[in-house]
């Protein structure tokens, strides 16, 4: 069964983000990031520049062959049909169709009341298809830094 997490409190959605799949790629996983297309245009200019040393491979869900293949990230406005990654990352307001196909299901939200509860919906959804879901509170989280 899909391994669900929320993480709750993104001040920064985006830039979470990319903290996000910088930590993930490092570990070796393999990512699919899903999202309107502002969105990841939005995402794709940042995983450019995420530090002075690092460069995180993604590409968009139309490249195929070889580049497609080694790019860590795949940036999508759905999920893939059969999911060709590890892990999903979801920065939209709806449930992925198909997450299920996914080892790991992350769920970005931020702080505005609207992506909050859009959060609650998608959690309520997960779990009354019996999913466990692991909480991050990124707020407690920089609390206690």
């Amino acid at each position: 069964m899909t391994e669900v997490a929320f993480h709750f409190g993104a001040a920064d959605k985006i830039g979470y983000a990319c903290r996000l799949l910088r930590k993930a790629v490092h570990a070796g996983a393999s990512i699919e990031v899903v999202s309107d297309l502002p969105t990841l245009e939005r995402l794709s200019g940042l995983l450019w520049a995420v530090s002075a040393t690092d460069f995180i491979t993604h590409c968009g869900a139309a490249t195929e062959g070889v580049l497609r293949e080694l790019s860590a990230v795949q940036l999508s406005e759905s999920p893939s049909a059969p999911a060709t990654r590890q892990v999903l990352v979801n920065l939209g307001s709806t449930v992925p169709t198909g997450f299920d196909r996914y080892r790991r299901l992350i769920e970005v939200v931020g702080t505005d009341e609207e992506d909050r509860a859009t959060a609650r919906a998608r959690w309520k959804h997960y779990a009354s298809a019996g999913y466990t879901i692991v909480r991050h509170d990124l707020a407690l989280k920089a609390a206690a830094e």
